[in-house]
């Protein structure tokens, strides 16, 4: 099998051309240290200055609010700890939904194991959090919040708007962070709009480079730093800057801006397609929200009656060449389920058998085809298998 059909876009996707050319020109032409003097020094300060910039205004924020991490799961631990131990003083009140990836929630459970109090928002059966449940826990112990703007597993959107409202309006104190990693790149997202405090970002969700990824903090906000030593990251984060990977985020910033309507559009049209075409493969369903306002235009999670397993239905795929996974990438060579789909309430095939779909603007439509084509065909022979 010689085609290949990449649909597991949330998990990571592929470099543009222009951001490896970009990565590959720093890499051999611009190799000084960025804290050293001297000219190369300083080219390669002005690569970093050139990238911050570029995010800043996808962002629409200051170049002195950006922070360049290793990468998402840096800039969320980075953000939930830095801000919780800034605070603890002024209480030890900590609040996050069921549903954050691992790098949000295991964070929160260290937290937890030092003598905070942690509490977990519960979400519907689409996965959109409890506004009610959120209002009522706001204590003035409160000190920090944490919400994904999209959910990787189920591409539901969270409201964070009317959830910074309901938080501003009890605790106006406390720090709100928002993983924004499936979201930034695919769908607008500006946090001094948001009246947000913290956002992460990552660069290989958005055609970047693995490895790099950049943490937003409203200027003002005060929070531990992440890594001591040099005066790097404005004594924020220390350690040599990595300079091809800042550049290839850089890179992949600007061609998700530029493009951001388009591609969003063409994401919006292709999922419509797969929705459209699960209908020839009968007794297929969706886990997540049933209103497309509510769900980010790149990730399709379904399940099929008679499948029980979503492995096994994701290497049945595989063999046509076609790649996607059973939920967040973090966990998928794990025997348990998706923690997610558990907050969700769903049990059985839903639960145990589901895949997820995301995808990328370098999809095509006749991809798209191909895969609904395979589908329909290896889902009957597992329901064959299975009686």
């Amino acid at each position: 099998m010689n085609k290949i059909v990449y649909l597991d876009n949330s998990a990571t996707t592929r470099c543009l051309d222009d951001v490896v050319v970009a990565m590959s020109d720093a890499l051999q032409n611009c190799y000084g240290n960025p804290s050293s003097m001297h000219s190369m020094g300083l080219e390669a300060e002005r690569l970093l200055k050139t990238s911050r910039k570029t995010i800043a205004e996808a962002l629409r924020v200051g170049e002195h609010e950006i922070f360049f991490t290793s990468g998402g799961t840096e800039a969320n631990n980075w953000a939930i700890w830095g801000s919780a131990y800034q605070r603890k003083g002024r209480g030890r009140h900590v609040i996050t939904t069921g549903i954050e990836h691992a790098s949000v929630l295991k964070s929160f459970q260290r937290l937890a194991e030092d003598g905070f109090k942690v509490s977990f928002l519960q979400v519907n059966e689409e996965g959109i959090v409890d506004e009610r449940q959120l209002e009522d826990i706001l204590t003035n112990e409160s000190i920090f919040i944490s919400i994904m703007s999209v959910n990787n597993e189920t591409g539901t959107i969270q409201s964070i708007s009317k959830l910074v409202k309901i938080i501003r309006s009890k605790t106006p104190n406390a720090l709100i962070h928002v993983d924004a990693i499936q979201c930034f790149g695919k769908i607008e997202i500006y946090p001094r709009e948001l009246d947000v405090d913290l956002l992460s970002i990552s660069a290989h969700k958005i055609h970047g480079p693995k490895g790099i990824g950049a943490l937003y903090i409203r200027k003002g906000v005060l929070i531990k730093p992440f890594l001591i030593g040099g005066e790097q990251e404005a004594c924020y984060r220390a350690g040599t800057e990595n300079v091809p990977g800042i550049v290839g985020l850089g890179a992949a910033v600007a061609a998700a801006k530029k493009e951001l309507t388009a591609n969003k559009k063409k994401l919006e049209l292709l999922k419509e397609r797969i929705i459209n075409g699960l209908s020839e493969v009968g007794g297929a369903h969706i886990n997540g929200p049933v209103n497309a306002q509510q769900a980010a235009p790149h990730i399709v999670n379904m399940w099929f009656e008679g499948i029980h397993r979503g492995e096994v239905l994701l290497h049945s795929l595989e063999v046509e060449g076609i790649y996607v996974s059973t939920g967040s990438a973090c966990h998928s060579r794990r025997e348990e389920a998706s923690h997610v789909l558990k907050e969700l309430g769903l049990t059985g095939e839903a639960f145990t058998g589901a895949i997820r779909v995301s995808l990328s603007h370098l999809n095509q439509e006749e991809e798209i085809d191909y895969f609904l084509h395979k589908l329909k065909e290896v889902v009957s022979e597992l329901r064959e298998l299975a009686g």
